[in-house]
């Protein structure tokens, strides 16, 4: 599969360590060691945290074509403050190079290419990189939207017109019932609000992760659920983009939903038991997991 992400390559910055994250940068890392051809679509500073950011993608084989290199603005910084039960927050600097996304030729190629485009809220947050993500959906075959709600870098009406563009969207529970709330939704059921956003947005697929309390998918009109893995918490950063990863990758290979969402859900749980938003992740694990 060609797939190509789009969106915020950056720093999460730990109270003693750093290390490269970001959501659509988490997100092709994990569907790259799935086997798949990925494309990501960013922009870094000309700095040594930038040059580091692509040194990582090639060494892991993931296409840095459409990483352009801003010599204005810095390569992207968030400071993660994790609670007590390994919970993240996050402090998002802005603005930074990923918010300066501009529109090229080989982006405009590398998306027609795609067999899937995965974008997220959070790029939409400055007018540049949200205008070109509007032009790029317009290109895009098959879209992936991940929904990612940081206060205060999203209105209701730019997330409206983002569902109204994929054709597969992904939320935390936190976040439907608050868009669902936003829409003049007035029920407190998630299977109720995820069939008023698939109305609303004529969206076929939609998945909603619950935590350690598993995820749900709605996918054709059928819902498919899963409760969780037990495990020991160490920190809950990246283990939703590996998750949509893992689920983005069954599904297009043809894995039916309900192994898909399975297997999926072990892959975050794993993530979310090691430190860091990338760990490797052998098979054979998530396969006994599941099992």
């Amino acid at each position: 599969m060609n797939i190509t992400c789009f969106g915020e390559v950056l720093w999460d910055v730990f109270p003693n360590h750093e290390k490269i994250g970001g959501a659509p940068l988490n997100v092709a890392n994990r569907l790259r060691s799935f086997k798949n051809n990925v494309s990501i679509i960013s922009r870094v500073g000309a700095d040594e945290k930038g040059d580091r950011i692509l040194e990582m993608f090639k060494e892991n084989g993931v296409d840095v074509r459409g990483v352009q290199v801003d010599e204005q603005y810095k390569t992207g910084k968030v400071k993660v403050i994790l609670n007590e039960k390994g919970s993240a927050s996050y402090d998002i600097m802005f603005p930074r190079a990923w918010d300066k996304i501009e529109l090229t030729d080989v982006s405009k190629t590398i998306t027609e290419k795609s067999d899937a485009f995965i974008f997220g809220s959070l790029v939409a947050r400055d007018d540049m990189s949200r205008n070109v993500l509007f032009e790029l959906l317009k290109l895009a075959t098959y879209k992936i939207f991940d929904v990612n709600l940081r206060p205060p870098y999203y209105t209701i009406d730019v997330l409206k017109e983002l569902m109204d563009y994929a054709d597969f969207i992904k939320f935390n529970d936190d976040e439907i019932f608050e868009i669902g709330k936003e829409l003049n939704s007035n029920t407190q059921s998630l299977e109720q609000n995820i069939l008023f956003i698939a109305k609303e947005t004529n969206t076929k697929i939609i998945c909603v992760t619950k935590g350690r309390h598993g995820a749900i998918l709605y996918y054709n009109d059928q819902f498919y659920y899963n409760s969780g893995y037990k495990i020991q918490v160490v920190d809950t950063v990246g283990a939703g983009d590996s998750f949509l990863a893992s689920i983005v990758n069954q599904l297009l290979k043809g894995i039916p939903p309900q192994k898909a969402l399975n297997f999926a859900c072990a892959v975050g749980a794993i993530v979310a038991s090691s430190e860091g938003a990338n760990p490797e992740i052998d098979e054979v694990d998530v396969k006994e997991m599941v099992n």
